[in-house]
């Protein structure tokens, strides 16, 4: 049998175990310390008449540092669960949002 190089590979398949979902969406809030919220569009057919609708949800996710600024497109990742409603944190800023109104220097 071939040695396993891969240290959190599983030894009865393998591979890497497999991760939590990851997803990516707009932040809507950051009102909360260390938290803000996500929402996150999706785009699918209705079950009856086949036409295209967007549904989107809420999350509540974990900013450590508050890196997160209104309007950001960001990843979040899921976590154990931080408290009643937060089970999601703060991966990645995909794309920061233009700041309009921010101080200008001239």
């Amino acid at each position: 049998m071939p040695e396993n190089t891969n240290p959190q590979a599983t030894p009865a398949t393998g591979k890497e175990p497999k991760r939590g979902q990851e997803k990516i969406g707009q932040v809507v809030s950051t009102k909360m310390q260390k938290t803000i919220v996500v929402e996150v569009s999706r785009r699918v057919a209705h079950p009856l008449y086949r036409r295209i609708v967007k549904k989107r949800k809420k999350f509540y996710a974990h900013d450590e540092q508050g890196l997160a600024k209104l309007g950001d497109l960001v990843k979040i990742v899921e976590h154990r669960p931080l408290s009643k409603l937060k089970r999601w944190a703060l991966a990645d800023i995909v794309r920061a949002a233009v700041q309009v109104g921010a101080a200008k220097k001239q």
